[in-house]
Order: structure tokens, then C-alpha cells, then sequence
């Protein structure tokens, strides 16, 4: 199984942006921490980062015939990205939608997510250990699929 994992706008900034908020952990901690994980659950995993809407969508649409699933923090283009919206549901993989803080309790834009309706679950508000959570969501729901359970 290979999961692609794409981090948008600002998330190179972790350990910088809002320690408050985010944590003091870098961006490459977290890279990190997915790698490891990847490994423990034996799953293949792609990590991007972009600041770029039309990069992100490009990364979206590789993933076509390319990988099982996402896992995906689109940060700031969550509240306002129809295009990322359209290319997850074009490439018609599973994904979870991943915020490191709760976005709920934050300001009342943050609370929009456009791509949440193509993902089939969002975890928000727990920190770097969301995006584990998320890759062993993907990895159970193939493990299902490819034993033919629901």
C-alpha cells in the first residue's frame, strides 16, 4: 500500500508559525514521525509540502494510478479551495482531510472546509499524531477493502 501525505501553505513553517497553535516540533519532525510510522504499519508513504494551490492539485493528480490513498492538510486552501475540492474528487482515492490544531474552536472561517466532501474522515486537534491516525485509517480501510470486509 502507498499513501501519498501533502502538506500545503506554511506547514514548512512548523516549529516557527504560532508555536501556540502548532507546537514547537519542525517540519521535518514531522516528516519524521510519518516516515517511522510508514514503516511500523508497513505502508509506503510520499511526503509533499507546496505553498502552491496549482502544485497541490498537480500532486493530487499524480496520485492517480500512482498510490492507495491521501492524507492531506491543505491548511489555508481548506476554507477556500474549490480547485483542490475537484482534483480529489477526480483522482477518487480515499482521503483524510488533517489539521494539527482544532480548527473548530478557531475562527469562524476556519470552520468551512471544502474539501472535506471528497474525504471519508477529518481529524483535527491532534497535533502530528492526527496524520498517524489518519495513515492507519488508510491503511485499515485497504486492508478491508482488499479482503473484501466493509
Amino acid at each position: 500500500m502507498k499513501i501519498f501525505v501533502i502538506n500545503g501553505p506554511n506547514l514548512n513553517m512548523l516549529g516557527i508559525r504560532e508555536p501556540s497553535l502548532y507546537g514547537k516540533r519542525s517540519y521535518d519532525d514531522l516528516c519524521s514521525l510519518i516516515n517511522k510510522h510508514a514503516d511500523e504499519i508497513g505502508v509506503s508513504v510520499e511526503i509533499f509540502q507546496t505553498n502552491s494551490e496549482g502544485r497541490m492539485v498537480d500532486i493530487i493528480q499524480s496520485a492517480y494510478k500512482s498510490c492507495d490513498g491521501i492524507v492531506i492538510n491543505p491548511a489555508a486552501y481548506t476554507h477556500t479551495s474549490v480547485a483542490i475540492l475537484d482534483a480529489l474528487k477526480a483522482v477518487d482515492l480515499p482521503a483524510v482531510e488533517v489539521h494539527i490544531s482544532d480548527v473548530e474552536s478557531r475562527e469562524d472561517f476556519r470552520k468551512i472546509s471544502y474539501v472535506r466532501a471528497a474525504c471519508v474522515k477529518t481529524i483535527a486537534g491532534k497535533g502530528f499524531e492526527g496524520y498517524t491516525e489518519a495513515m492507519d485509517f488508510l491503511a485499515e480501510l485497504c486492508f478491508s477493502a482488499c479482503s473484501g470486509k466493509k
